[in-house]
């Protein structure tokens, strides 16, 4: 095989496990990307999601996020779509307004995957959030203010943490 090659070596429904050169990586299959939202409402509280994650092997807290056109009768949905319809099954709340901030990767050094983020704008509460079938997701509204020491708790009681988060948490951990 050329150096310079890639070899795939195992493809799943969502996954591909690949090689190229030295290098090991994962990549999603057919092209699916993923959409991550920064939902903050009119109170400055951030909407966050708990669920368990089974590569982790615990519950995680992260931002609102899914996949786009994951669905094999949606597989052309854009971004936007994706987005308010991720948000309204995993917080129950609904957006008037999404704003693409950018594409953004979050270990390139071992994933190949993006994900586009997009600020909620206008949030409204019209169902009870929790995801789909099977997921079990908790919601969790919290004061931007009060997120270092919700994060911390979070973490204490043994939950991961979304490398995302971080993004919020800056400031106090720039000293700034």
């Amino acid at each position: 095989m050329n150096e310079n090659q890639e070899q795939i070596v195992w493809q799943g429904k969502f996954i591909t496990a690949k090689v190229k050169g030295k290098w090991e990586y994962v990549s999603r299959s057919r092209g699916i990307k993923a959409a991550v939202i920064l939902a903050i409402d009119d109170d400055d509280h951030i909407l966050l999601v708990e669920q368990f994650r089974v590569p982790l092997g615990k519950p995680c807290l992260e931002l609102p996020a899914g996949l786009i056109g994951d669905d094999d009768s949606a597989p052309d949905e854009d971004v936007v779509t994706a987005a308010i319809r991720e948000l309204e099954e995993e917080t129950g709340y609904t957006a008037a307004r999404m704003e693409i901030a950018g594409e953004f990767y979050s270990s390139p050094g071992m994933i190949s995957e993006s994900f586009t983020l997009l600020r909620a704008y206008g949030l409204s509460r019209i169902g009870p959030g929790g995801g789909v079938e099977g997921e079990d997701i908790t919601v969790h509204r919290v004061a931007l203010s009060d997120l270092p020491q919700f994060v911390e708790a979070a973490r204490n009681r043994g939950l991961g943490i979304d490398v995302r988060l971080m993004m919020l948490l800056a400031p106090q951990i720039m000293g700034g």
